[in-house]
């Protein structure tokens, strides 16, 4: 699908030179003399080849044409992990590269969208937090509030994060799946 390159955004999935890429950052630039333009950093899907393009605001560009379905997760063998079609129980195993920081952030039996381009499985989107048992963190500190400096916390897929002082080991909290961080308690 044909999109105007000012309508580029992170995440977005583009068809560039017979290649799928993913935006990691765009922005618009107006330089003092000359033609404004659009600076986009990619990420090649098929091997992680990082690449910068410049493109006029005008200037068509291919949207790599994306099918998102519901998959639940099943299990880790090593460094592939496995995935089940909620509609046709089909399993597919991604690699653990394809996951990120995704990786430590699934639970078993959590309800994923893995997004397809045609056949090909391209990416993972998350549930927007998730919550786990803080393993190990340093002792709570009598009379520490949360406007208190943060503390590192292990948590129960070994995801390292900044709680708050008052939060002990064993405590459940929420996370955001997409930067890591601590959202709150859970009761």
């Amino acid at each position: 699908m044909k999109m105007k390159a000012s309508q580029i955004r992170k995440g977005n999935v583009l068809n560039y030179n017979n290649d799928l890429y993913r935006v990691t950052e765009s922005v618009h630039v107006t330089p003092g003399k000359g033609q404004a333009v659009m600076q986009v950093k990619m990420k090649r899907l098929s091997d992680g080849t990082k690449a910068e393009n410049r493109f006029r605001p005008d200037e068509n560009v291919e949207k790599a044409t994306l099918i998102n379905r519901e998959f639940q997760y099943l299990y880790q063998d090593g460094d592939s992990y496995t995935f089940m079609d909620l509609e046709t129980y089909e399993q597919i195993a991604l690699q653990a590269d394809m996951l990120d920081d995704g990786v430590y952030f699934l639970l078993e039996e959590a309800i994923v969208q893995i997004l397809f381009h045609e056949t090909t499985p391209i990416g993972v989107e998350l549930p927007a937090s998730v919550e786990l048992e803080v393993v190990e963190t340093e002792p709570a500190i009598k009379g520490a509030t949360v406007t208190s400096s943060y503390k590192p916390a292990k948590l129960s897929t070994g995801y390292v994060t900044q709680i708050p002082p008052f939060i002990e080991t064993g405590t459940v909290i929420r996370v955001d799946t997409r930067d890591g961080k601590y959202l709150d308690r859970v009761k």
